[in-house]
């Protein structure tokens, strides 16, 4: 029953791992898709994780304040 349980604790923990690490790359492939529509300067810079989000809020901030102002 101990090794029992054990097996099910490793096997429940190797299936959060899997979804964990599924997790990180649909995120880091979506950050990958942001930072492609985004103007950096140069164009071979990659941003970080939160320097993307960042960028990505004050660019649309600055497209929005564009058209209102337009």
């Amino acid at each position: 029953t101990e090794a029992l349980l054990h097996t099910l604790k490793r096997s429940r923990r190797v299936k959060a791992n899997d979804r964990e690490r599924n997790r990180m790359h649909h995120l880091n492939a979506a950050l990958d898709e942001l930072r492609s529509v985004l103007p950096t300067f140069p164009d071979d810079t990659k941003l970080t994780k939160i320097e993307t989000l960042r960028f990505a809020y004050n660019y649309i901030w600055a497209l929005s304040e564009t058209l209102r102002l337009a």
